[in-house]
């Protein structure tokens, strides 16, 4: 028996959920189709697919050997296209996935370049908050903020994520400039929501952390919709200093020092980091988007060096 073959034609009647529908990607009979996959479950002594007349479902065994199934045919693909790719051109599809602030404000504007540099991939970009897996959400390239990933990937520090307080004028203006940290638990507070809740306001003080958040006035996953309230002095914003560099250089922003920094957690060393599956850089087209991305936005303000 082909097991691998077996295997390719169990797993797309999984996804399709139909013998016929799987046969037709392969090219092949469906009783053919249907034979192989029989031989697959005789050779395992289960019974991998629950068959109707109507419909064809997974077995509760099913379930769990398609999940371990969907793995190794992912590593094997990713195999064959790394050495098909090999000294090739950079081309085909590439998927890269960035926090939406990032993407919007860093990211997109340098894909439009990349376009011209490299017409023969085709970008898929998807921009998510959500922590992605690379292997499970198939995604070549992920940028995400905080710490260095415990994932078994490789990870490029890019430049730094600490959060700090603005405000417009008009606000300040209105409202009075907070001389101390403490003093922003009276002021309005525009609040960045993390998939663990609002993101926090917090100061070191004598070696206690202190929760000195502002009144909730606003609280949104959507920075730019923040940032709009905070132009028009409606309260003060935590938020990265890269999301706010055009703000911050034109004036319609004003940075809020204090002698005790504020923080969004109580650790240290935030970043921004570009992931990758090691073994995938050697394909080409995910090979000179992590140079470009790299050499491009390490220019950018609180860029780092490589770990």
């Amino acid at each position: 028996m082909d097991q691998l073959r077996a295997l390719r034609y169990f797993s797309k009647v999984a996804e399709t959920g139909s013998f016929t529908r799987a046969a037709e990607v392969f090219s092949v009979p469906p009783s053919s189709l249907s034979r192989r996959i029989a031989d697959l479950e005789n050779s395992l002594g289960a019974t991998l697919l629950k068959r109707s007349t109507r419909s064809v479902q997974l077995t509760e065994v099913g379930e769990s050997y398609h999940r371990q199934v969907q793995d190794v045919l992912h590593q094997l693909e990713q195999s064959d296209e790394t050495v098909r790719s090999y000294q090739a051109r950079p081309m085909g599809q590439l998927r890269i996935s960035a926090l939406v602030g990032f993407g919007e404000r860093l990211l997109l504007p340098l894909l439009d370049q990349f376009e011209q540099l490299y017409p023969d991939i085709i970008l898929d970009i998807s921009l998510s908050d959500t922590v992605t897996n690379l292997g499970r959400d198939e995604v070549d390239i992920a940028i995400r903020g905080g710490y260095a990933p415990n994932e078994r990937v490789q990870a490029i520090r890019l430049m730094e994520n600490e959060f700090i307080p603005v405000a417009s004028q008009v606000y300040l203006d209105e409202m009075g400039t907070p001389a101390n940290a403490l003093e922003l638990k009276d002021h309005r507070g525009l609040f960045y929501r993390t998939p663990v809740g609002p993101s926090p306001w917090l100061c070191e003080i004598d070696g206690q952390w202190h929760d000195v958040s502002g009144n909730k006035v606003a609280v949104s996953n959507d920075g730019k919709w923040l940032a709009g309230h905070a132009l028009a002095g409606r309260g003060i914003m935590m938020a990265p200093r890269w999301f706010l560099e055009g703000e911050l250089n034109g004036g319609q922003l004003i940075e809020l020092l204090f002698d005790t920094p504020l923080r969004v957690t109580q650790g240290t060393d935030l970043g921004i980091y570009l992931l990758y599956q090691k073994q995938r850089y050697g394909v080409p087209k995910v090979k000179v988007a992590v140079d470009f991305l790299v050499g491009r936005l390490r220019s950018a303000p609180g860029c780092v060096d490589r770990l």
